[in-house]
């Protein structure tokens, strides 16, 4: 196995497979992989240390597996030689995987054209206003193209050739050496910000807004919500489409899942509790919601985020 090196590369995204993979052990102790660092000759500058890789990008001729570790800024230039070594492996049906940033590393050769892809939530948009012909899908956690992986993190990425080469139970006791969860509920939804729209409350929109922000637990259909704007129905579901590029109805469960996950972060309140505090009336609806919203159930979010 490879793993890459080049200038501003992400030094924890590179590490983790070099140190997770070299945990792999088959049942009589046997390492399973041989983890080798390679790249162009001549010192690797990250933003906190400089080092030079010990192998060369010859090794990638023999690579059965290539990781491509995210680099920070996207757009950092590299070296021809290293993607064209690159290039020449996927040709050769070589296994590529990225982490991170490093499906921008990956989109260079231009093996990603007319696939589905995945990287850092907060990049997605980036990859895909620089490589329009990649299907970009910021929500999941990887994206297996057979021989062409992208993830958005190392524990996804590396799971995935783990449960690949040597099955779940090998990944599973890999995870438990690493102190990692390899796997996790849910996608990448679940770790993407979503912030409330910034408002206007000078205009009647951003007043309204504001209204509902401080309403959610209260029924708000739209006859309610248009006579708090003092419109009719039809009229306030146009002017919503026009200023806020929603539909009311679907304004009002976003609001209320952010208010949903403020609760599971830092109260106790019962999932049952965050429901009807959040305006959803019940536990299902809110599950309903908050699955199509943020990919993971209320509990799992809470499990992975809660800090009270």
């Amino acid at each position: 196995m490879a793993v890459l090196a080049f200038d501003e590369v992400v030094l924890g995204v590179l590490a983790t497979p070099c140190d997770v993979f070299g945990l792999v052990r088959d049942s009589k102790g046997n390492r399973q992989y041989e983890v080798r660092v390679c790249g162009c000759r001549g010192r690797v500058a990250s933003e906190h240390l400089g080092f030079e890789a010990p192998w060369s990008l010859a090794t990638l001729r023999y690579a059965d597996t290539i990781v491509v570790p995210g680099i920070d800024p996207v757009d950092r230039c590299l070296p021809e030689e290293l993607i064209r070594a690159l290039r020449r492996a996927i040709a050769r049906g070589t296994r590529v995987a990225s982490i991170c940033t490093g499906a921008f590393v990956l989109a260079r050769t231009g093996a990603l054209n007319g696939l589905k892809a995945t990287t850092h939530w907060l990049a997605a948009e980036e990859l895909a206003h620089r490589y329009p012909e990649i299907d970009v899908n910021p929500d999941v956690l990887y994206v297996d193209n057979g021989k062409i992986l992208t993830s958005a993190g190392a524990a996804a990425g590396l799971d995935l050739c783990l449960r690949r080469d040597f099955g779940a139970e090998v990944a599973a006791r890999t995870a438990r050496l690493a102190v990692m969860p390899l796997e996790r509920a849910g996608g990448q939804a679940q770790f993407i910000v979503h912030d409330a729209p910034i408002v206007n409350d000078k205009t009647a929109m951003g007043t309204l807004l504001l209204w509902i922000e401080k309403n959610l637990h209260k029924e708000l259909s739209l006859p309610v919500i248009a006579r708090q704007a003092a419109t009719s129905p039809r009229t306030l579901s146009r002017r919503f489409a026009e200023r806020v590029g929603a539909t009311p109805a679907n304004w009002v469960a976003a609001a209320r899942v952010r208010r949903a996950q403020q609760l599971l972060e830092t109260t106790r309140l019962s999932v049952e509790e965050v429901a009807l505090h959040s305006g959803f009336g019940s536990a299902s609806v809110l599950r309903e919601h908050f699955a199509g919203i943020v990919g993971t159930s209320p509990v799992s979010y809470r499990r992975s985020f809660r800090v009270a």
